[in-house]
């Protein structure tokens, strides 16, 4: 697996702004499909996407 270029901080910060945009709808299927770099590097810096998405909007 190729290390993610971008620090979990600023995966947090990508992750928050989606939270912004779309809310509700920001699924684990749409993110995987919308912005693959993002849910890669969640679930390298993270134990699972819900986890990142809970950090980034606590």
């Amino acid at each position: 697996m190729q290390q993610p270029l971008d620090s979990a901080d600023t995966i947090l910060s990508q992750i928050k702004q989606l939270y912004v945009e779309n809310g509700d709808r920001l699924t684990k299927k749409d993110v995987k499909k919308q912005h693959p770099e993002i849910m890669r590097g969640a679930l390298y810096y993270f134990p699972s996407w819900e986890h990142a998405v809970s950090k980034a909007t606590e």
